[in-house]
């Protein structure tokens, strides 16, 4: 028994059982995954994979069992990489940090800019993507820790922290119609072409569900990932723009009026995420306690390392 048996079990069980994306992942060949795969259920004399010819296509019972503790083998040999890593260089090394677009541009720079102050010897990357494939990183460990506002804490496997609350605000140009509506109701803004983010990020949910319960039909002309370009759109008079509060300056965005809206759609929430027993160095630990004000590295430490009570 091998870890490359072992990571190949668990990425096919990861990629829908598609071997050319686990090779791929795994920066191998098809064949010698299968053959990773059939020596491992030879070894062990259990069928973990049901098949169709050649192709995988999911897993029988005890494969899902044995798949568990595949996870822990493999999350606990990445810990001693870690743990030794940490007690050759306490001070030093790489903090991957996958976020989205908004939190690393308005969120994030303070809390970077204090971390290396800190820890000038840790190389900070941040990695810049939607909620789902930062929560896949963390998940696979390509990335430490992970920041979003949607979908982090829908992850059994991931140990999320909430940060911070945040609210929706409506951009729109100097002299709009809109300025002279108070409060501004949901129907108003349905007379208007809208500019806001893509599904699944920065709280796009919270926008589609105030619509969809108020019974209006937005015209939503064109979204995007990134609160600038959204503002960018809206200053061209492309139409009325839906950012979060963090995004907008009153001093930097100039030509562009901010109308309160926290009264239309839900409250967000930024969370932070950590994969499950996870092994973090210290100065992973204080980066969360930074930006997950109020929680120390005991309380990160008990979600992460919870002590089975018998």
């Amino acid at each position: 028994m091998n870890f490359q048996q072992l990571r190949s079990v668990r990425e096919a069980a990861r990629r829908n059982f598609n071997l050319t994306d686990v090779a791929n992942a795994l920066f191998t060949s098809q064949p010698g995954v299968s053959r990773q795969i059939r020596e491992l259920e030879d070894e062990l004399g259990v069928v973990i994979f049901e098949r169709n010819g050649k192709r995988l296509t999911g897993m029988t019972e005890p494969g899902k069992g044995i798949l568990k503790i595949i996870e822990r083998l493999l999350v606990e040999a990445e810990n001693l990489q870690q743990a030794s890593s940490e007690y050759a260089a306490q001070d030093s090394g790489t903090l991957t940090v996958a976020v989205t677009h908004t939190q690393a541009r308005y969120a994030l720079p303070q809390v970077v800019q204090a971390f290396r102050t800190s820890f000038p010897g840790v190389r900070i990357a941040l990695q810049q993507s939607a909620p789902d494939h930062i929560a896949e990183w963390v998940l696979s460990g390509r990335a430490d820790i992970g920041i979003a506002t949607e979908g982090l804490s829908t992850f059994p496997d991931l140990v999320s922290f909430p940060c911070y609350r945040w609210s929706h605000l409506v951009v729109v140009p100097d002299g709009h119609p809109l300025l002279g509506r108070s409060p501004i109701k949901l129907a108003d803004l349905a007379e208007f072409s809208l500019i806001t983010y893509d599904v699944g990020f920065t709280g796009r949910s919270h926008i589609d569900a105030a619509f969809a319960a108020a019974g209006v039909n937005p015209d939503i002309v064109l979204t995007a990932m990134d609160s600038d370009v959204i503002k960018q759109y809206v200053s061209l008079g492309m139409g009325v723009g839906i950012v979060a509060s963090m995004a907008f300056d009153h001093g930097r965005d100039r030509g562009l009026r901010a109308i309160e809206s926290s009264h239309l759609f839900a409250p967000n929430v930024t969370r932070l995420a950590v994969r499950r027993g996870a092994y973090l160095r210290a100065y992973a630990y204080d980066f969360i306690e930074r930006f997950a004000q109020g929680f120390t590295r005991a309380d990160i430490e008990r979600a992460l390392h919870p002590v089975a009570v018998e």
